[in-house]
């Protein structure tokens, strides 16, 4: 399952799956660094940065508001 870091909230990151639907995830579960944005994989109770999807999000938000201010 691969999540989008919404914001964080208390001790919980409020995460966007896929589907558009939320879940919180306790911080304490998260790789150390984690911030809002970030692409998390998910699979067998292990959840790793996704480096490469967060990147290309991120310049896809960026090109996006490039577009609206040009």
């Amino acid at each position: 399952m691969i999540v989008i870091v919404d914001r964080f909230e208390e001790n919980f990151a409020v995460c966007e799956k896929e589907n558009r639907t939320m879940i919180n995830i306790e911080i304490s579960k998260l790789p150390t660094g984690t911030k809002v944005g970030d692409s998390l994989y998910i699979n067998c109770g292990k959840i790793i940065i996704n480096e490469a999807d967060t990147q290309k999000r991120k310049k896809e938000i960026e090109d996006e508001f490039k577009d609206i201010w040009d």
